[in-house]
């Protein structure tokens, strides 16, 4: 059956009152975007920032009463607002096969001659190739985002043969499970969020690989081996703050790929590490960068 929108065109600090208002009168779901092209790169610890102008939609079924809902949402919000909602607009939403229009939008993505990242219901275009299967989930990495495409771009490259991985705030594990399909022979996951691990768990099946070869943990569980490679898809004020945990998991000689830090982070980042890090290259990809370099022996 079709559905209806109520979107509200409203600020920062009146888009929680409208969603409180959206909730409150039976939306079925509340969704906050950005409605000026004003994009939220990196939020700090605990914050929940909204944009400059902020757009809330609300989903109803079709058969509600729009007329007495939105009097109750007006209602609720001048209530708390101290002012009128002006800008409410209905409308109808298409029904669909949503899953089947989601999986039409992704597809196989190639990160290097030698590696591909696909769908599970899409055919590998190169069989030859090493190619990761890996559905859009809960957890962060699918490649399609630049910072984890520059890392699998420089996994590519690596001679990974017999060595032991740290994927630091795995996500999905796409970087931990394209190094042990390029030759590694070991790698161990952390993350703070428990649908990480187990998105992580989900994936190490799908391609084939036993859990044993990808165990991932909370970082105060994490075992603290030296590892051969260590790789860290977050953020840049995380990846400062991790500095000392990281170069102390390499081993002398080993190799570091950080990634997740926009442009105009670079000197931070590299500041950050250079004491411990020979920085060997830093890659580009619209507004991200990818850091890597060599621990000093």
């Amino acid at each position: 059956m079709p559905w209806l929108q109520l979107r509200i065109d409203s600020s920062r600090d009146k888009a929680p009152i409208a969603e409180d208002a959206l909730l409150d009168s039976g939306s079925l779901a509340v969704t906050l975007e950005d409605n000026a092209n004003q994009p939220i790169f990196e939020p700090q610890l605990g914050e929940t920032p909204l944009w400059r102008e902020t757009r809330v939609t609300g989903l109803y079924e079709a058969d509600i009463d729009t007329k007495t809902t939105l009097k109750n949402i007006q209602e609720s919000y001048h209530q708390q607002a101290g002012e009128t909602l002006d800008s409410a607009v209905w409308r109808i939403l298409e029904d669909k096969d949503w899953e089947r229009e989601w999986m039409s939008h992704y597809h196989p993505i190639q990160c290097a001659d030698n590696l591909w990242i696909c769908p599970s219901w899409t055919p590998p275009p190169d069989p030859n190739a090493v190619n990761l299967l890996l559905d859009p989930g809960l957890a962060f990495g699918t490649g399609t985002h630049p910072t984890t495409f520059l890392c699998l771009q420089w996994l590519a490259e690596q001679k990974l043969d017999g060595q032991n991985v740290i994927d630091y705030g795995c996500g999905s594990g796409i970087l931990g499970i394209a190094a042990l399909l390029l030759g590694a022979s070991h790698a161990t996951g952390t993350d703070i969020d428990p649908q990480a691990l187990l998105a992580t768990q989900d994936n190490v099946a799908r391609n084939g690989l036993e859990q044993s070869q990808f165990p991932a943990y909370f970082p105060n569980a994490c075992p603290d081996q030296p590892a051969d490679t260590v790789l860290a898809n977050i953020l840049a004020g995380p990846l400062v703050e991790l500095a000392p945990t990281l170069t102390r998991r390499l081993k002398p000689g080993g190799k570091l790929c950080l990634s997740g830090v926009l442009r105009t982070q670079r000197n931070a980042i590299v500041a950050a590490y250079e004491e411990n890090i020979i920085i060997d290259d830093i890659r580009e990809k619209e507004e991200w960068i990818c850091v890597t370099g060599t621990a000093r022996s």
